[in-house]
């Protein structure tokens, strides 16, 4: 990662990413440009399967795919929907899972970081969340997450320890 990318440690160090907050349109559309800075309110999901594996995205920068990392799923909030619902909302769109059970916030943090060009400054929450569906379909995604989403995977906890890939959030309720 650049150097500067490092800067989203700025006041913990969980996620690179998030998924951008939606204009007006079919999901997906021209969604990324409605983001135009101040502080973006972030639901994120740490998603458990019946194995407690933990479902993450891999993303990387759209022009740069060597510097990559994965991610929990989650996005901004549209309108005047919650925190919970923006959750479910952004975990059906980025992997099509719908069969959640959604509990409780895990933990807050309030990040800076650059991406595709621009800073981001977020106040995210994490949600703890359950699932036996593990097919994954990223049907929703946007332009910008089409050029910078390169897939999914459930990791064991041992996978996660033993990886030497960067991964966020860097604290797991599995492990």
């Amino acid at each position: 990662m650049p150097a500067e990318a490092s800067s989203h440690d700025a006041y913990e160090s969980y996620a690179p990413y998030a998924s951008y907050e939606s204009g007006a349109g079919a999901a997906g559309e021209g969604v990324e440009d409605s983001y135009k800075g101040g502080l973006r309110k972030v639901a994120r999901v740490v998603l458990l399967d019946p194995q407690e594996r933990i479902l993450l995205l891999h993303g990387h920068e759209p022009d740069d795919p060597a510097d990559n990392w994965w991610f929990t799923p989650g996005g901004g909030l549209e309108g005047d929907e919650s925190r919970e619902e923006a959750a479910l909302r952004e975990l059906a769109e980025e992997t099509g899972i719908t069969d959640v059970e959604l509990g409780p916030v895990l933990w807050r943090r309030r990040c800076s970081f650059p991406f595709a060009g621009r800073r981001w400054d977020q106040d995210e929450w994490y949600y703890l969340a359950r699932t036996t569906q593990t097919a994954t379909a990223a049907a929703g995604l946007t332009e910008l997450e089409r050029r910078s989403v390169a897939g999914a995977r459930w990791w064991t906890c041992q996978e996660l320890t033993e990886a030497h890939e960067t991964v966020y959030p860097t604290r797991s309720p599995s492990c």
